[in-house]
């Protein structure tokens, strides 16, 4: 049987060095536990200053535990590892708990996110860095499948957003490890029809990768069979668990709706940064969680360009996007050898990059928002608050309650990013992400801002149209419809630079799915290339970031304005 079949756990009293065994009580093991539980079992035994649990050899992974795990003794056989673990109070932590074994009464219900039903030959575990996918349930394939076994996922929601009112959801992440080889299983997102843009899952193909971990951003390819069943609300593919060499063991793949981009590949980045000469690695402040936000400095222009990404934790192409453009910047592919765009960039922008706007959200799997429950980008300015917080008086209309923002209770993360904007100024601006429902990747601009006019509008057109000369993989024709003049909301994060700097400032957004009209194999690379390639469109617009008069009257045709849509 796999670590996750039923055990006998022997609670042991020990003394003097010497434990006399003593088995109190029977319990089934369900995935990975918490602390409190894990307490409490030992509480309901009999108070017990020490305990032993007894299970296979595949709780090695223990080793990754927390500080607060205390001391740890380790007693190995050829069958079972035994691990003698103090009885104290454990330290609260969400990421501690996830790497503790669930004991729970034969007569408890499985409800971890790292569980199996029992009998189920699969394993479902998001306990990893940005993960996110529950186990549901788990069958037989019927009669004339051509696979064997059903198994049932959920998408763990965000938490609730207090200015939209609502919880987030539709990335995910999770590992599937088939206790058998050579099993074919087809996995289904139960609540994919509730996810926050459900209809973007028509035409989508999910990632699959069978390494160790999930990790290697060019390890992932996508599933040839994803399907959206609109009436079910369900999505699904099917993967066939291979064995590895000679082993016929157990055989594990990852599924995510983007390859991930882990915490700890964003501070090798900052780190490889700051490392290299003509850069400057910044904190600007701390999240919610206490992590560093960290902001790279690079080039001694006179003109100031920032460049933020991954307000959205769950769009992880946007911080592929930021490595790219740094690695350009800094010469990290070439041995610090610049070309001379790259050159040219750093002489005409001093740059002030954020590689990550939200970690928080981003190890926790989330979507949209930071640990608090904020989507940051809703956070850039005070708008109206929600109908429920409003004045029921009669005058209404007019004492509207207002939700403040940025603050750095709530959104700490634009708080500080916007007080050294404040401070630095901005001549162009690129806030990055990802879109769920377009195939392409695309420029949305501040048309709705009342300073929108020619200037703006010819910086928009000339930097889209270069961008596109650049990258094959940029357009101009499809983008979100843009906002009516005068009515666009204040709060978001491009609209409000524009408004606030009267400058070139614009959301890029990349898509989930494969790049419509180009070649197949979008993916975590061309993102990057996507990134390094953004320097040539901001030098080709440098001269008329601030240039007084009717300069466009100079640009040639190809880089007009082209007012874009959302149908294509």
């Amino acid at each position: 049987q796999h670590h996750h079949s039923l055990e006998t756990i022997s609670l042991s009293k020990e003394s003097e060095g010497e434990s006399k065994k003593s088995t109190m009580r029977r319990f089934p093991i369900y995935g990975l536990l918490s602390s409190s539980s894990l307490a409490s079992a030992a509480m309901s035994a009999g108070r017990m200053p020490a305990f032993a649990v007894r299970c296979h050899h595949h709780i090695g992974a223990f080793t990754t535990l927390h500080k607060s795990s205390q001391s740890l003794k380790w007693k190995k056989s050829s069958s079972v590892t035994l691990a003698t673990i103090p009885h104290r109070p454990f330290r609260s932590s969400s990421l501690a708990e996830r790497f503790f074994w669930k004991l729970s009464p034969l007569h408890s219900s499985v409800n971890s996110s790292d569980e199996i039903s029992e009998g189920s030959g699969v394993s479902i575990s998001d306990a990893y860095d940005g993960g996110n996918g529950e186990f549901v349930s788990s069958e037989i394939a019927p009669l004339g499948a051509d696979y064997d076994e059903i198994v049932r996922v959920n998408i763990r929601p965000d938490p609730f957003t207090d200015l939209e009112q609502k919880q987030h959801f539709q990335s995910f992440s999770f590992r599937a490890t088939s206790k058998s080889c050579n099993r074919r299983v087809k996995y289904i997102v139960s609540n994919a029809g509730r996810a926050s843009y459900a209809p973007a899952w028509n035409g989508s193909s999910i990632f699959v990768t069978g390494k160790p971990t999930p990790f290697d951003p060019d390890s992932w390819t996508r599933t040839e069979d994803t399907t959206y069943d609109e009436e079910k609300g369900e999505l699904s593919w099917t993967h066939l668990h291979e064995s590895h060499g000679d082993d016929n063991g157990a055989s594990s793949a990852y599924f995510s709706y983007f390859p991930p981009y882990s915490y700890e590949r964003h501070l090798r980045l900052v780190a490889k940064c700051a490392e290299t000469k003509g850069c400057k690695v910044t904190t600007l402040g701390q999240t919610i969680s206490g992590r560093e936000i960290d902001c790279v400095s690079i080039g001694n222009g006179t003109q100031t360009c920032w460049i933020i990404h991954r307000q959205h934790p769950g769009e992880s192409m946007a911080e592929f996007y930021a490595e790219g453009l740094l690695h350009r910047l800094l010469g990290l592919d070439t041995k610090g050898e610049l070309d001379e765009v790259a050159k040219h960039a750093r002489a005409e922008f001093t740059f002030h990059i954020v590689p990550n706007m939200n970690p928080d959200g981003s190890a926790n799997g989330y979507l949209r928002t930071n640990a608090a429950g904020s989507n940051l980008n809703r956070e850039w300015a005070p708008s109206p608050a929600p109908t429920t917080t409003l004045d029921q008086s009669e005058d209404a209309n007019e004492k509207v309650t207002m939700y403040e923002a940025p603050t750095v209770e709530r959104s700490p993360e634009v708080y500080h990013v916007l007080r050294k904007m404040d401070e630095t100024g901005c001549d162009a601006f690129l806030d990055v992400h990802g879109d769920e429902a377009l195939p392409f990747n695309f420029l949305a601009g501040s048309q709705g801002m009342p300073n929108w006019g020619r200037r703006l509008e010819s910086l928009h057109g000339a930097f889209l149209a270069a961008y596109e000369r650049a990258n094959p993989d940029m357009q101009k024709e499809v983008s979100y419809d843009p906002d009516e003049p005068n009515e666009g909301m204040k709060n978001i994060c491009s609209n409000q630079i524009a408004l606030r700097f009267d400058c070139l400032s614009a959301t890029l957004e990349m898509p989930f799915k494969e790049v419509s009209g180009r070649e197949r194999g979008w993916g975590p690379n061309r993102a990057r290339k996507l990134g390094a390639s953004v320097l040539d469109a901001l030098c080709y617009v440098s001269p008329y970031l601030r240039k007084e008069g009717n300069f466009w009257e100079r640009l040639p045709e190809e880089d007009a304005y082209s007012h874009p849509s959302s149908k294509y």
